[in-house]
């Protein structure tokens, strides 16, 4: 295509959490610019384990003009202050990666320059004892500071989060219809989707279709044939099982990720139950091996049947190509490790929102969507890859491999120049900053063999005394906070009561 008008005749194909967020922010933000048909169908079920969530979650609801605390009475969510990984570096160890900063940067040089010069000259006090989140993630505690200094995302759950949403986007006019997608019809001289022929036998036309039928892809692979670029040699795992089950203490304010001889596991907590899910290599560990597993690990009864999921880590070669958008699933998958499925849903939607105002959609609009979208994508695949090869694990053949396979030259790049100099740099508006780098990478044993010399510019007495700043606010900030369970119980008013 060349140009087109804006479309009037937005069809999103696909309910589930990609759906029913394009649908609420379309709607939402558009009103009568753009007439909204969603199609789904009650017999197919959604993946709905995307359930850890990253800050940029808040934006997003925050432009939708969502109360948060009606938002996570809904969803029955709590506040996540980070991820737990442990056994990654080596089996027995774990290390934080939390939201937000550590420390107080200087405009010249991260804070962890002058951590690393306060070690040299033996002021020998742990990195994680300079971060709040970190610091209140592990004592359980939570409250939104009048300051905003702590930095928070969500832990929710995914199917309620859309139910939600679905209510959001009819109020605001999308008009939902039930059925399956039995054909999708494509214009004979233009190239594009002309219509949706359901099983039932109705036409659904439109301008522009947005494919949110997940791994299925059925209008931007099915129809429109883009290809697919596999990322599997860099990010092996194939598999997942997820199960849900009631919860059994009270919710802490962060998720686990637990490694193991074949990939690892997930555990989020929720106010009504946690969620279970075991990732991991075919090549390695059977189907009803990592069910058995999961089963055997999972603490309070099962509220749900285990869930088989297969995947292939890697993205579309397009995501928007004709007039035909993949959100979600259908744009390619990152494995959970890192919670950015549903970032990757709000992308893609606030990006086609900021171009469609315009009054035509021209193709250098679409090849810059496709180029923002791809680098998102490779960034964060870097950093997912960063976790597998930096560890000193070789206790069985899965993590052998991890730790010979050859790496995108963008995070070799990455590495060498953190272990050479300590410097790490945020491109590109990438999503994750300088000190999710720094954390990962301290936490899984790549340790920096210089720093900045700004930070020797600072003598003794002020070096000992800055830092000793720092420790002592956030003990006392964290001190001054109370229980993450009880604040979630005064603050959502959650349906069923949090476990005492």
């Amino acid at each position: 295509m060349s140009t087109q008008r804006t479309p009037k005749r937005i069809v999103i194909a696909g309910g589930g959490t990609a759906g029913w967020m394009a649908a609420a922010a379309i709607s939402r933000t558009m009103g009568r610019a753009a007439e909204v048909t969603l199609v789904e169908s009650d017999a197919i079920g959604t993946v709905g384990v995307g359930e850890s969530t990253i800050p940029p979650l808040i934006a997003f609801n925050e432009i939708m003009n969502i109360p948060e605390a009606e938002f996570m009475r809904e969803t029955n969510a709590t506040f996540k202050l980070g991820i737990n990984f442990e056994n990654w570096g080596k089996d027995g160890e774990e290390y934080f990666h939390s939201f937000g900063s550590t420390g107080k940067d200087h405009w010249s040089a991260g804070f962890w320059h002058f951590w690393l010069e306060g070690r040299e000259r033996g002021i020998d006090y742990s990195y994680d004892d300079y971060c709040l989140e970190l610091q209140a993630g592990f004592e359980k505690k939570f409250a939104h500071l009048p300051d905003r200094s702590l930095n928070y995302a969500y832990q929710i759950d995914a199917t309620s989060y859309a139910r939600y949403l679905r209510k959001l986007s009819e109020a605001a006019g999308t008009t939902r219809v039930e059925g399956k997608i039995a054909k999708v019809e494509l214009d004979t001289e233009s190239g594009n989707i002309a219509a949706l022929l359901l099983e039932s036998g109705k036409r659904i036309e439109g301008e522009l279709f947005i494919d949110c039928t997940g791994f299925r892809a059925l209008l931007i692979e099915g129809a429109l044939h883009v290809g697919y670029d596999d990322w599997s040699h860099y990010l092996p795992c194939d598999r997942a099982v997820a199960v849900q089950t009631r919860s059994v203490q009270p919710p802490i304010p962060y998720t686990r990720a637990i490694a193991h001889d074949s990939g690892w596991q997930w555990r989020i907590p929720l106010q009504h139950r946690q969620g279970n899910g075991i990732v991991y290599c075919s090549r390695y560990l059977s189907d009803d091996e990592a069910e058995a597993r999961l089963l055997d690990t999972v603490t309070g009864e099962t509220v749900s049947k285990p869930n088989r999921l297969r995947f292939l880590t890697g993205a579309r070669r397009k995501q928007w190509h004709r007039n035909c958008i993949a959100v979600g699933l259908s744009s390619g998958f990152m494995e959970p490790l890192e919670s950015t499925s549903i970032h990757l849903i709000q992308r893609a939607i606030i990006r086609f929102l900021r171009i469609m105002p315009g009054g035509e959609v021209k193709e250098s609009d679409v090849a810059e969507f496709n180029d923002q979208q791809l680098l998102d994508m490779e960034q964060i695949r870097d950093f997912l890859i960063l976790h597998y090869k930096a560890t000193d694990r070789r206790d069985s053949p899965f993590w052998r491999q991890c730790a010979t396979m050859d790496i995108p030259q963008s995070l070799k790049q990455k590495i060498e120049l953190f272990r050479e100099s300590g410097r790490v740099f945020r491109k590109s508006d990438e999503l994750f900053a300088e000190n999710s780098w720094v954390q990962v990478m301290m936490g899984q044993g790549i340790f920096p063999q210089s720093h900045h010399p700004v930070a020797r510019k600072m003598g003794d007495e002020e070096l000992t005394k800055f830092l000793a700043l720092i420790r002592e606010n956030t003990r006392k900030t964290v001190a001054a906070l109370p229980a993450h369970h009880e604040y979630v119980s005064r603050y959502c008013g959650a349906k069923e009561p949090v476990p005492a």
